[in-house]
């Protein structure tokens, strides 16, 4: 009995869907580009024109990588692909902007168990709206099949970003003085982080349904997990432009106060107060409904609070105001004292306002 000879298809990989996906996803991409993209998607690598810098006396490359963690799984259960690009836009290009640096492109990579095209370029076409919204590129990316090494269904993504800043301008812990106020600028939610312990409590633990409609949240379950990740790069570039900023502290993975510290520098000390804001509803769910003390919350959730200004007093008026002006609810949380005998850069005192 005669065999058919194997092929790349019988393996599991469609390499005509994947050029279908490409097609679908072309328009969205074409709607972030900025005037130093050279080319189109196809190529083998993305082209950015680098006389661009020359404006800078001397210009500073920052870069970033991540992913958008389990947040993914969410996305497959509900069948919904065209929000994840914003998570994952945000997670790179608003680390990028804490240095003061303005975002310029992006790469990703999209790993799936088996190309559907559709789906592809809606994850695409998330990426794409987020890069607008940052002011940055889509320069190019990667779609790779993994059969039998993932599911059909499942999928996964990371991307990579490069911004610029002036050295003059770099942001930092060096700029930080005694007295500096700690403005927090609000969350849309729980973000890109903490998943496998949400996921955990509310799917697993307390059997909560995706499509439950859940009073105090105002819609279903699945609906707040899948809310995108705030991005404030050109919120951040605009405060920067308006007023002294000293430094930026974006709230992911770690929690508020680790995150914080990573920007204090050794002799200062960071103290911010809960009862300035009232983190919103997801967060007390998530933490009644596994009985979650507050400080392990505190370690993995962004508790309402997506990134962090810290500016001198006299420019706290300026930097609310422009805040404000770009629909940034923000207030000031804390402010910089000396270290004394604290052991750690950043601690949250008192409680949450209710």
């Amino acid at each position: 009995m005669s065999e058919t000879g194997a092929s790349y298809a019988s393996a599991g990989v469609d390499i005509e869907a994947g050029d279908r996906a490409v097609e679908l996803m072309k328009e969205w991409v074409k709607k972030t580009q900025r005037p130093e993209v050279l080319g189109g998607l196809g190529g083998f690598a993305g082209l950015f024109d680098a006389s661009a810098l020359k404006k800078y006396e001397r210009p500073l490359l920052a870069s970033a990588t991540d992913g958008v963690g389990t947040k993914v799984d969410v996305a497959r259960r509900l069948g919904v692909y065209d929000t994840i690009g914003h998570d994952l836009v945000a997670m790179v290009m608003d680390d990028i902007v804490v240095c003061g640096a303005e975002p310029l492109f992006m790469t990703d990579y999209i790993c799936v168990g088996k190309v559907h095209p559709e789906r592809v370029a809606a994850i695409v076409k998330g990426i794409a709206e987020g890069c607008v919204l940052a002011g940055c590129a889509l320069v190019g990316g990667e779609t790779a099949e993994h059969p039998g090494l993932l599911g059909a269904d499942d999928f996964d993504v990371a991307g990579a970003g490069t911004g610029v800043v002036e050295y003059d301008n770099l942001l930092g812990p060096d700029r930080i003085r005694k007295g500096d106020a700690v403005i927090a600028m609000a969350s849309s939610g729980l973000h890109s982080n903490g998943y496998s312990l949400v996921r955990h409590v509310l799917l697993d633990r307390a059997g909560m349904a995706l499509e439950q409609q859940v009073d105090e949240l105002g819609r279903t379950l699945g609906e707040e997990l899948l809310e995108p990740t705030k991005i404030y790069s050109l919120d951040c570039l605009a405060l920067t432009s308006t007023t002294q900023v000293h430094a930026y502290s974006h709230i992911t993975g770690g929690g508020l106060a680790a995150n914080l510290a990573r920007v204090i520098p050794d002799g200062l000390h960071a103290t911010v107060d809960r009862s300035t804001w009232t983190p919103g509803a997801i967060f007390d769910l998530v933490g009644k409904a596994g009985s979650v003390e507050r400080l392990e919350l505190e370690k993995t959730l962004n508790m309402g609070v997506g990134m962090m200004a810290i500016v001198p007093q006299e420019s706290v008026d300026v930097a609310l105001a422009t805040l404000a002006d770009r629909g940034v609810d923000s207030w000031v949380a804390g402010e910089i004292t000396d270290r004394g005998d604290h052991t750690t850069g950043a601690e949250l005192t008192g409680d949450y306002a209710r």
